[in-house]
């Protein structure tokens, strides 16, 4: 798949400020739930387009004809759930912005001690994705479970967890030492 080494080589693991790649990246996350992420990357750029570049004040305005709209967009995963689960999320992600100054504020007070964490490539949840997932919860999100959200703090560099000796590994724990977080 051409799409999938670039986006572990430049994109996964490396750390993220921007609130919009974030809502992206925790809905694509959710669309992924039950699926290969490589199915979910491959659609990438239809999920783009559907969701206007998953810009949360847009998606936050969505109404009943985009859902209907949506499930019929064979570009992307067409489960009604998970697209009404976005369009929620959008709603929660404008009050926690309002609530925090930005989503990356919230989000990277959960970044776990890199002490704590298991070996790469070997756990699907931690302490920190469990409680990630409760208080996104508490919020309102949906399809954010530990295992949804501890992708997501992959992918999102809050955990560096590309394999030991992999080449890209080192490039990740330089941009993570480099990385200003918010707050």
């Amino acid at each position: 798949m051409p799409e999938f080494l670039p986006y572990h080589d430049t994109e996964w693991g490396f750390p993220v400020l921007d609130d919009r790649r974030l809502f992206e990246k925790l809905s694509l996350e959710g669309f992924q739930s039950g699926l290969s992420w490589r199915t979910i990357l491959a659609k990438r750029e239809n999920f783009r387009a559907a969701f206007h570049g998953f810009d949360v004040e847009r998606i936050a305005r969505f109404t009943t004809r985009d859902v209907e709209r949506l499930v019929k967009d064979a570009g992307i995963v067409r489960h009604r759930g998970k697209i009404e689960a976005v369009i929620n999320n959008a709603r929660r992600a404008k009050e926690l912005i309002r609530r925090e100054g930005s989503l990356a504020t919230f989000i990277w007070r959960y970044e776990p001690e890199a002490k704590r964490l298991a070996r790469p490539q070997t756990a699907s949840t931690s302490a920190e994705s469990i409680a990630l997932s409760k208080d996104l919860k508490k919020l309102g999100w949906r399809f954010v479970g530990p295992t949804t959200v501890y992708a997501f703090m992959q992918a999102m560099g809050l955990i560096n967890d590309h394999a030991e000796g992999c080449v890209i590994r080192p490039k990740v724990e330089s941009a993570r030492r480099r990385f200003k977080r918010p707050g």
